[in-house]
């Protein structure tokens, strides 16, 4: 497994952007690197919006197999507000009803 990918604590349609094309590059490197699982933290998120939620979701829809290793409370209130409970599930080891482990 290579390093982990860490989003900003700022993970809204004011930064999106950026931060897909920084993930983007992220993602090409750990494949030229040969990691079969590619890990992605949102420990450090403290605002994120519906933008924010979607790059993740879009990530989903490439042929890349990824983990959510950590998530902040705003982030896990944000996927439960928006409904993304069974996505997360999907993204999150050992994940519980309550939420996703740090």
């Amino acid at each position: 497994m290579g390093e982990r990918f860490e989003l900003p604590a700022e993970l809204n349609i004011y930064n999106v952007l950026e931060t897909r094309d920084t993930l983007l590059a992220w993602v090409a490197a750990q494949s030229a690197a040969g990691s079969e699982r590619l890990e992605i933290s949102a420990s450090n998120v403290a605002e994120v919006d519906g933008a924010g939620l979607q790059l993740l979701a879009a990530l989903s829809n490439m042929d890349h197999n990824w983990q959510l290793v950590g998530s902040s409370k705003n982030f896990t209130d944000a996927c439960h507000a928006m409904g993304l409970v069974p996505w997360m599930d999907q993204h999150v080891p050992h994940a519980n009803p309550t939420g996703v482990r740090a």
